[in-house]
């Protein structure tokens, strides 16, 4: 073990372990849910982009003050009740499956709820790490965690797949509900002690213009935002068609799904193994735009597979996809991490996932009414041709930049 390696330190282990249990449980049941909605719940496109976009429009609603109430607290309780709750959450599924009075409806409500404690967890995990791994060590820090977590990824969406074929779909969701309570017990054995928030004398609406002007004067983050922004409205439009698609256009099975998606996780897997010997080969500034120029047209396969051998233009697609976008994201995100002063950085990272998320909601009901309207392909085409010129705004505002200490 390299003696600057983040896995040198306990508490970081703690904290990769359970969030690698937690990312496997997430991607099992990423497969089972769309599956238990489209298979046995019989869902429309539009159902099903309703159900994702359930998920996500809590960062719309409580986004913003989240942030701020998270700078106000100490944020590893934060992160153990979201676990928790998410348990508790996703258990009441198999349950009502078992009760015969699971619903379309049901599935809403849960994703809703769960979507709350996520944006709790999502602000407060970027905001923790660089307490457990240091700010100098934090682009080796996102990169292990993502390498890691994606072992999950690769793992889980076969496994998904199987399980559901063997147990049923509401029953695979029970694993993501045990995943969560495991990431839970793995933060509270961690000793690092945090420091106490300073207090704050402004009133909550002040705390969140703060965060909110922060990132408006900023130039680099404006052009990050946009940049997410697009990539989450592209990949929130598609959520909603692409389980249709592969399960009524191209007639594959949930094994053969499975497998599909952890192409793509082996994919994501290698980008966050590689992303710090990309950037120290293309600059650690430059491969932020450069990751998604690169493998955004490749993705454009994705929409010409056909039943049959062509399944393997999608398994490319896909594959093009995820591997840009974990090197986009662990850059992207190491960058803001370092940007932005320790005080504000919950609610900086609540600011930007506000913005990069609030179009989540709207993309997915999109995606369900394309779907719907002028079939699964052609809309799977409009949201890879979002992700094709999502770069744009990053490489712009990084012209003439290689490395991240050219723009701190």
């Amino acid at each position: 073990m390299l003696s600057n390696s983040p896995f040198r330190r306990r508490d970081f282990r703690l904290l990769l372990f359970g969030q690698t249990t937690a990312q496997l449980g997430t991607q099992v049941s990423g497969v089972a849910i769309p599956l238990l909605a489209v298979v046995t719940l019989d869902a429309s496109p539009l159902q099903l982009g309703l159900v994702t976009a359930s998920g996500t429009v809590a960062f719309a609603l409580i986004g913003l003050p989240a942030g701020a109430w998270i700078d106000r607290w100490r944020r590893r309780p934060v992160l153990v009740a979201a676990d928790l709750a998410r348990a508790a959450l996703l258990a009441t599924i198999p349950l009502a499956a078992l009760l015969g009075c699971l619903t379309i409806a049901h599935l809403l409500v849960v994703s809703l709820l769960a979507g709350v404690a996520r944006v709790f967890f999502d602000v407060g995990y970027q905001s923790y790490l660089p307490s457990v791994v240091g700010r100098a060590d934090l682009l080796a820090g996102n990169s292990a965690m993502e390498t890691v977590r994606a072992c999950g990824q690769v793992a889980g969406p076969g496994i998904g797949g199987w399980a559901v074929t063997l147990l049923g779909a509401a029953n695979v969701v029970l694993v993501q509900a045990a995943t969560f309570a495991v990431s839970a017990l793995s933060l509270l054995v961690i000793r690092v002690r945090e420091q106490p928030p300073a207090p704050e004398p402004t009133r909550l609406t002040g705390e969140i213009r703060e965060g909110l002007a922060f990132v408006a004067r900023t130039k680099l983050l404006r052009a990050m935002a946009i940049t997410s922004a697009a990539g989450n409205f592209s990949f929130a439009i598609a959520s909603a068609v692409t389980f249709v698609f592969m399960v009524r256009t191209l007639g594959l099975s949930p094994t053969a799904i499975g497998l599909v998606v952890a192409a793509g996780s082996v994919a994501a897997l290698a980008g966050a193994a590689l992303t710090p010997h990309l950037a120290r080969r293309a600059g650690s500034a430059r491969i932020i735009w450069l990751s998604l120029a690169v493998t955004g047209p490749v993705a454009m396969l994705g929409p010409l597979a056909q039943p049959g051998w062509a399944v393997t233009l999608l398994v490319l697609g896909t594959a093009a996809g995820e591997l840009g976008q974990i090197v986009y994201a662990i850059t992207n995100v190491s960058l803001r991490q370092r940007m932005c002063p320790e005080r504000m950085l919950g609610r900086v990272n609540a600011t930007m996932r506000f913005l990069m998320m609030s179009l989540f909601p709207l993309g997915a009901l999109l995606g369900g009414v394309l779907g719907e309207t002028i079939g699964p392909r052609p809309t799977l085409w409009l949201a890879l041709a979002v992700i094709a010129l999502s770069p744009l705004p990053v490489s712009i505002a990084l012209r003439g930049a290689r490395d991240v200490e050219d723009v701190l």
